[in-house]
């Protein structure tokens, strides 16, 4: 397995790998309204982004972080915002070696913290996360507000 922080450049492998992550979540496939979405987010340096490779060198797996800072903490926090691995590469160690590659930057770029969320019933994303020492939050409620 090989990772690597993508650009432009790789932007088809990362459409490819994020439809997929989409209709995981029940969402519509719709690759060409993704494109025109990480497209602009990567062009405008909002996130960072690394995809996974198999040995043959497919695309097998990504995590997308966003950061942000918190004024409590007074500090930057990474968002470990999507992460999808293929269902046949699942159980290899992909995601893992994906996550670290974020701890490690985290660490390297100044986060205090990475945070993170999954669906209630991604049961095998929570023990991974819990393996990794993340710690499932009980001090705050998360709630949203759709605006459209």
């Amino acid at each position: 397995m090989n990772i690597k922080e993508i650009s432009i450049d790789e932007l088809d492998e990362l459409v490819m790998l994020f439809n997929q992550y989409m209709v995981f979540y029940k969402q519509a496939s719709a690759p060409e309204m993704y494109r025109v979405y990480l497209a602009e987010r990567l062009a405008n340096k909002e996130a960072r982004v690394l995809i996974a490779y198999s040995d043959d060198m497919q695309p097998v797996g990504f995590v997308l972080n966003y950061h942000c800072f918190s004024s409590v903490s007074l500090g930057k926090i990474t968002i470990l915002n999507d992460l999808f691995v293929v269902p046949s590469h699942r159980k290899q160690g992909i995601a893992r070696g994906l996550i670290e590659q974020v701890i490690i930057f985290s660490k390297n770029n100044g986060s205090i913290r990475i945070d993170l969320g999954t669906a209630k019933d991604n049961y095998s994303a929570q023990s991974l996360y819990e393996k990794m020492d993340f710690v499932k939050g009980s001090e705050y409620f998360s709630y949203s507000l759709a605006i459209n």
